[in-house]
């Protein structure tokens, strides 16, 4: 085993630690400032730590009381679920067959550059079909509209990565499976997703971190709390001429909650599906 030296060493570490200060300290900072009384955010020189740690602003956002902050807060984080659920759940549907479709045929790989092209086009030209779109339909601030829209963004994305992670899957596999009788169906589902499980998981995670996060369309899509998503109830407190910042931050917080703890839970599989096809034998 080779042998590092020491200097070597500490740079990799003092690296590391630094790598972790940069990503860390902005979440730190919004954590901060939503236990930091408001005149502590607005105090010369900053407080870099509350003389009072005040969590009031989390009650206040988990409140369930009719026409408060928190009552439009809970509703939308219950939209982002549903709506971002649903997003993610159509497009690894629709991700998995159509990435094994191309990644087993070479010959139709051009139709997934084709489509995955569309990401070019920035989000304001493709406003207007898709507001028509919906308000034809009748689904304008409706939470199965919106998923629709966030499948259409999500869609390409996920066959791309599902692609990749079936072209590390050796077709042998599959072709010894058929001449044993195995159908097609039973091929994909016996053999090919589980060897594929973590390539799912980590398309499943981005995927659900893309629509958790998207507000553009949201704001143009949704005008009230049947709809409405997180991103644009945060939003809807910075609005006012007066903003509370720590209620801001609270919510921000709280908004990450969901998707750290997913990710958490998923993280073995997320390591495992970015790896997946790094190393061949």
């Amino acid at each position: 085993m080779e042998r590092r030296s020491l200097p070597f060493t500490i740079f990799i570490y003092a690296s590391a630690l630094l790598l972790a200060i940069v990503i860390l300290a902005p979440v730190l900072w919004l954590f901060v400032m939503s236990i930091s009384p408001a005149a502590d955010l607005s105090a010369k020189p900053l407080r870099w730590w509350p003389q009072e740690v005040d969590f009031s602003r989390y009650a206040l956002l988990l409140s369930t009381v009719e026409n408060s902050a928190g009552a439009a807060f809970t509703a939308s984080l219950w939209n982002s679920l549903r709506i971002a659920g649903m997003a993610t759940i159509a497009a690894i549907a629709l991700a998995i067959p159509a990435g094994w479709a191309v990644s087993r045929t070479p010959a139709v790989g051009w139709s997934l550059s084709v489509v995955i092209a569309t990401y070019m086009l920035p989000p304001v030209a493709l406003a207007v079909p898709l507001y028509m779109g919906l308000a034809y339909f009748g689904m304008l601030n409706n939470i199965f509209g919106l998923a629709l829209v966030y499948l259409t963004i999500l869609a390409p994305f996920t066959t791309w990565l599902m692609k990749s992670g079936f072209d590390a899957i050796p077709r042998e596999i599959e072709a010894a499976a058929m001449i044993d009788g195995a159908s097609l169906f039973q091929t994909l589902r016996i053999i090919t997703l589980p060897l594929a499980a973590p390539v799912v998981a980590t398309s499943a995670l981005f995927a659900l971190l893309l629509a958790w996060d998207e507000f553009f369309y949201a704001l143009l899509f949704t005008s009230d709390l049947r709809a409405k998503t997180l991103t644009v109830a945060i939003a809807d407190l910075a609005g006012g001429r007066v903003s509370d910042y720590g209620l801001i931050a609270t919510a921000g917080v709280l908004a990450a909650l969901p998707p750290v703890l997913i990710g958490l839970v998923m993280q073995r599989a997320l390591i495992s599906g970015l790896t997946s096809g790094g190393v061949k034998g």
